[in-house]
């Protein structure tokens, strides 16, 4: 099914979003969907089809605004692979602070999604399988001796620090991740 982007699918989209991340998937129905986004739930599944698809449509978009956000923080930064590791960290700490309270969308939506044959379930590890990929260019061209465990590394950093400051259980989490991982490289 081809979603045909109208403004209510995305005022559906929108409503879903902050829905989804402010009280989780499995607690929201369509219904509260369709009255916060004007709708009528007919409207929704018109465009949807599904609140499974719905889920897709929110996480998938959630994570390309992040990438998006990354690529924007990974410009500023140099050639130097310290200081592009040390930036992911500074970027994920400015979406923590702007879009992120509440942790990670793909780690709390994976605390309700643990099927892999649930369809959002790609989305949930193409994400942070993509976030990793980022992390092995960055060890690789660090030319650490073995950039894979490396990534996996500061990869574990980044995520503790991500589910640290969501739950802000510590103080500059993302600055000691960063030291820590900057350190990996060498």
């Amino acid at each position: 099914m081809t979603i045909d982007w109208t403004p209510k699918a995305h005022a559906v989209l929108a409503a879903a979003s902050e829905l989804f991340y402010e009280r989780g998937i499995h607690a929201v129905g369509v219904d509260v969907i369709a009255a916060r986004a004007g709708v009528t739930k007919k409207t929704l599944y018109d465009r949807f089809g599904s609140k499974d698809r719905l889920v897709v449509e929110y996480l998938s978009a959630r994570d390309a605004r992040w990438r998006e956000f990354l690529d924007g923080w990974m410009e500023k930064a140099g050639p130097d692979p310290g200081d592009r590791v040390a930036q992911v960290f500074a970027a994920s700490e400015a979406w923590a602070k702007k879009y992120g309270g509440k942790g990670c969308s793909m780690i709390n939506a994976h605390a309700e999604i643990s099927d892999p044959a649930h369809p959002a379930y790609a989305v949930l590890t193409e994400s942070k399988r993509w976030m990793l990929g980022v992390f092995v260019e960055l060890a690789e061209s660090a030319g650490v001796p073995d950039p894979a465990k490396t990534a996996e590394q500061i990869m574990l950093l980044h995520e503790g620090a991500v589910v640290m400051a969501g739950m802000r259980v510590a103080e500059n989490v993302f600055e000691r991740a960063a030291e820590t991982a900057v350190g990996l490289l060498g």
